[in-house]
């Protein structure tokens, strides 16, 4: 049974574990660059828990899933080379990832940030074909290319709730 709940510093090593089979995962199908070799960084999963921000999914008790949603204005999509659908209140998905082991992560993580009755934006990298597919797949809307701190183009997308 799949369950979402707020990262904890207990579960760190477990995160991180998700993150390098996505990271493996990615360069095994064709997207080597997203998140080279360790990304995202330690420091930013610290700083999405102390905000409240950070959340894992589980499979029972298994950590199988995780990712930050972000309500309020994110600096990395002030700037687009194209336009978002508006400029309602919106939370951002970011840093989701699974390890594999079950289907359907993405779009049991959108039922629940839909819940949250705002707006949701997500942006990933064009060589990432896997998230392309489910970003399309659960009712995004392609807005234009963001630049991510790193200066690598994104694919911004928006839903509207």
């Amino acid at each position: 049974m799949l369950s979402i709940r707020k990262t904890t510093y207990d579960d760190i090593d477990k995160v991180e574990a998700v993150f390098r089979y996505a990271r493996k995962y990615m360069k095994e199908n064709g997207n080597p660059s997203q998140w080279g070799g360790d990304r995202p960084e330690l420091s930013l999963i610290y700083d999405d828990i102390d905000k409240g921000n950070s959340y894992v999914v589980l499979n029972d008790d298994e950590i199988v899933g995780t990712f930050a949603f972000i309500i309020g204005i994110d600096p990395t999509y002030i700037n687009i080379d194209g336009k978002w659908l508006n400029d309602d209140e919106y939370g951002t998905i970011h840093r989701i990832a699974s390890n594999g082991k079950c289907k359907n992560i993405f779009k049991f993580v959108m039922d629940y940030v839909e819940t949250f009755n705002v707006d949701i934006r997500i942006d990933t990298h064009k060589d990432n074909k896997a998230m392309l597919h489910v970003i399309n797949k659960n009712g995004f809307v392609y807005c234009g290319i963001i630049i991510v701190d790193d200066g690598s183009e994104r694919l911004a997308f928006q839903k509207i709730i």
